[in-house]
């Protein structure tokens, strides 16, 4: 209940009904670019602030690792199991947007630490860029394994299958975006500054943090409302996919956290990762990777009901367990 009663969440939960009631308010899109810009160049600078102090140590390694591993397990076991309910291309997409993962998910989560006292690691915002590409590489690779598949099958004189998209332009694009190339350069700063660093930009990532955030949560449950009208078309069984899919990932990396002794912080962190669902960066990577998927199934599901069901609900029951279940 705390939780909901924070300003930034109840600037979500406003968003939400002001686009329930089709009122006219809405944050240009420039702004809400900057406002994206801006909450990743502050979280990769308090990430670096945080590394410049302890220093790359087995601790950091063991969380990334985890990361890492969870970026590729997810999205495969995603695949497997939505290739029962929909296409191969509509698998491969949503595999690829829940196998990714949501900055303001992420950025919400670190506030929500904050607010609770609850220590973690500034360098689990390396982890989330680390999560951010695999799946869409991995989805690239199962269209376009399905591709093949789909030309073999044809009879002659058959037309061709589209040809499938390279690997190496899509993965030199998700390295290059340049969201994550903020993020990372950010927190490359952070270090090379250190504390001095820390108290010179303390008034830009850190006093205009929180209402920056608020001001974006805003923007998002505008948009969320809009995509919430979409839902009725969806299958049952992809909106319960929608909802019990991020538990279950988040089940997987507190498993995981567990077996490897990460910090409670940091099994917190991934908990959220891997129960995110991307709808920015996989979006737009899939439009032109896979333009066989339905852009309104994979952003529709991570948007309209992933992203509120995290930041209104996930976010604390996953600390809560977490606390419950490590400490």
């Amino acid at each position: 209940m705390q939780n909901l009663l924070d300003p930034a969440i109840l600037f979500f939960v406003f968003g939400m009904l002001a686009g329930a009631l089709k009122s006219n308010l809405e944050i240009p899109a420039p702004i809400s670019r900057f406002l994206s810009l801006y909450l990743l160049m502050a979280l990769g600078l308090k990430g670096g602030f945080a590394l410049s102090r302890s220093g790359l140590t087995s601790e950091v390694a063991i969380s990334l690792g985890c990361a890492l591993l969870l970026a590729v397990t997810v999205p495969l076991l995603g695949y497997r199991l939505l290739r029962q309910l929909v296409s191969p291309f509509d698998a491969a997409a949503l595999a690829a947007t829940y196998g990714s993962v949501s900055a303001v998910t992420f950025v919400t989560a670190t506030q929500f630490l904050d607010n609770q006292q609850i220590a973690y690691g500034g360098y689990m915002a390396a982890a989330m860029a680390l999560m951010e590409s695999p799946a869409i590489v991995l989805a690239v690779l199962l269209a376009n394994a399905h591709r093949r598949q789909a030309g073999a099958t044809l009879s002659p004189g058959s037309a061709p299958a589209n040809v499938g998209v390279g690997i190496g332009p899509m993965l030199r694009e998700s390295l290059t975006d340049g969201a994550q190339l903020l993020l990372l350069g950010a927190m490359v700063i952070g270090m090379l500054s250190g504390e001095a660093g820390k108290v010179a930009m303390q008034p830009f990532s850190g006093d205009l943090f929180k209402g920056m955030l608020a001001f974006f949560l805003l923007d998002m449950g505008l948009l969320t409302a809009r995509n919430l009208r979409q839902l009725p078309r969806q299958s049952p069984w992809l909106l319960g996919y929608a909802v019990l899919a991020p538990l279950a990932h988040a089940a997987l990396a507190l498993l995981l956290a567990r077996w490897l002794n990460v910090p409670t912080g940091d099994a917190i962190l991934l908990m959220v990762l891997a129960a995110s669902a991307s709808y920015i960066a996989v979006p737009a990577a899939l439009r032109h990777a896979i333009p066989e998927a339905q852009p309104a199934l994979y952003f529709g599901m991570s948007l309209g009901v992933t992203f509120p069901l995290n930041i209104l609900l996930g976010i604390p029951l996953y600390a809560w367990v977490a606390q419950s279940t490590l400490n």
